[in-house]
């Protein structure tokens, strides 16, 4: 893992950047239009390896609670703890802005993502069936919550 990541919030010159890497990383990725939607009202980020974009994240908080949207590393970048320092980053920001627990949908399938938030102390709430599309269909999300730190 490297040391010389930085952050900065998202903008709407950003994104095709932002879709390039979307697009690499999911099979159902978000659209422009989310993306720039989400700009308006959302707390959105991008991840920097030196100069290199290697991810974005968005949080939206309402009241004492966040709830993490989007959270997104550009494979070939994965694997290096790059997530979890993007994590971390999103929950220092929802816990500055006032939130004080955290809320998350992850695939059922999607083991990497599931360990990387249980690492950081989220824990299996629930399930919501066919929550997401899916190749052939839907899929089950898992509903994750995690108090965060003063």
């Amino acid at each position: 893992m490297t040391d010389a990541v930085s952050f900065r919030r998202m903008t709407e010159a950003d994104l095709d950047a932002v879709l390039k890497i979307e697009y690499a990383a999911f099979s159902h990725p978000w659209t422009r239009g989310i993306f720039a939607d989400g700009l308006k009202s959302y707390d959105c980020w991008l991840m920097f390896e030196g100069s290199q974009q290697v991810g974005h994240g968005v949080i939206q908080i309402i009241l004492d609670e966040a709830h993490l949207l989007n959270i997104t590393v550009k494979p070939e970048s994965q694997g290096r703890g790059l997530g979890l320092r993007l994590l971390e980053h999103l929950m220092t920001r929802a816990n500055e802005l006032g939130a004080r627990e955290c809320f998350l949908e992850v695939r059922a399938s999607n083991q990497p993502a599931y360990r990387l938030y249980e690492r950081y102390g989220f824990n299996e709430i629930g399930r919501r069936r066919g929550y997401y599309p899916a190749v052939g269909g839907r899929e089950d999300a898992l509903v994750m919550a995690c108090t965060l730190l003063d």
